[in-house]
């Protein structure tokens, strides 16, 4: 494994392909030794995406003819899991950064073409981030419904956004912020208005203190009548129109996030096998790792991370469904917790000390929950759907 002074040097002897992969376990291994840092003091992770941009990772999902790495699902899905182990609010930001970046060299519906070129620039060249800004704080989340209160007014051949967002992840680091407004015209339209981070009229309100995901810095971002060019209008649709169908966005979006998840719970997973082999009682004489009860826990663990494996092959090769990666997301995510907290039940106080850090893998993996499709709308959405193709004739 290279040392974290020659990641950004490409090795020619080794296949183009394996060379990510190479670098996030890198990288991963380096974020995991400054993780505890900026988790206990709540700061965003610059220097972890300086390195990812160093390493071009930042700008991997872009297509190779935009200066991008060309990565497919199953390499993006590498990669942030990858990242993950080490340091998860920085899996969280390079999750939804290949979420939106990947579209950038498609014909993607409502994306003028030379926007996307210039995001897609900006990303390669600099290692800009950007992100949705969508959660507000009377709307909640948008999926459930609803038109946002932030809105956009004409102005000249432009807009002037304001409106606040909350859970802006990554919000100091962002460079491009997709916000979702409504349009204050006689016949509103709901979409995105592309800010970018210079924009006079920014506030960023640094009001997250989290239980988990403590780095990922989600804080508040006000927009106080925020010029925007007419061009960078977004996926405009009337109001209470059904959003503008992305189904490359569904889908990498709804692997990458459970991703993250389970790649935390790999490394509670590694830190129990390390526990469990180094820890040896003096009233046992041995370490713990021989007793049948910690070999059962590690099997039953090793079991849940096959079948999350399987579900992420399944999705990345086009076999699990487009309508079905809303029941994959809780499926990996709920077995991820279970991973976690069959760990600390298992090391009990020394898995909940804070020196040690499966009890921050704990917290981080219990925000799996809030991601949309949260369990309850996933899972309710899917047996209307069963029932409705049931009623139309599609019994199996």
């Amino acid at each position: 494994m290279p040392s974290p002074q020659t990641l950004a040097v490409i090795d020619t002897t080794r296949p183009a392909d394996t060379q990510p992969h190479t670098l996030a376990a890198a990288l991963a291994t380096e974020f995991a030794a400054t993780a505890a840092h900026y988790d206990r003091a709540n700061l965003f992770p610059h220097d972890n995406i300086r390195r990812l941009h160093e390493a071009g990772l930042i700008g991997h999902a872009l297509p190779m003819e935009l200066g991008g790495g060309g990565a497919n699902l199953a390499d993006a899905l590498h990669i942030v899991r990858t990242v993950a182990r080490g340091e998860a609010a920085t899996a969280l930001v390079l999750a939804l950064q290949y979420s939106i970046s990947s579209r950038l060299g498609h014909d993607t519906p409502g994306w003028p073409r030379a926007v996307r070129l210039e995001v897609a620039r900006d990303i390669a060249r600099n290692g800009s981030l950007i992100n949705a800004l969508r959660v507000e704080p009377e709307l909640g989340t948008p999926v459930r419904g609803g038109v946002p209160a932030t809105v956009a007014r004409r102005n000249g051949d432009g807009w002037r956004v304001s409106g606040a967002k909350i859970y802006s992840t990554g919000a100091p680091g962002l460079t491009w912020m997709l916000v979702l407004a409504h349009s204050a015209e006689a016949a509103p339209r709901v979409g995105y208005w592309l800010v970018h981070r210079d924009s006079p009229g920014i506030r960023i309100v640094e009001d997250w203190d989290h239980l988990g995901l403590r780095a990922s810095a989600s804080h508040k971002v006000v927009f106080d009548d925020v010029p925007v060019p007419g061009t960078h209008t977004l996926e405009l649709q009337p109001a209470g129109s059904p959003p503008v169908a992305d189904p490359h966005g569904a889908r990498w979006g709804g692997v990458l996030i459970p991703s993250v998840y389970d790649g935390v719970a790999r490394a509670a997973r590694d830190w129990l096998v390390e526990f469990s082999t180094t820890r040896v009682p003096t009233n046992l004489g041995r370490p713990l790792s021989t007793l049948p009860r910690f070999q059962e826990a590690l099997g039953e663990i090793d079991a849940l991370l096959l079948s999350n494996d399987r579900l992420f092959a399944g999705a990345a090769d086009g076999s699990v469904a487009l309508k079905q990666i809303g029941q994959l997301k809780h499926l990996v995510t709920t077995q991820a917790i279970a991973v976690v907290e069959r760990a600390v039940q298992l090391t009990g106080n020394p898995g909940l000390t804070r020196a040690n850090p499966l009890e921050r893998h704990y917290r981080d993996v219990l925000c799996s929950r809030v991601h949309a499709p949260q369990s309850d709308f996933a899972l309710s959405s899917a047996g209307a759907a069963a029932f409705a193709e049931w009623t139309d004739g599609g019994q199996r």
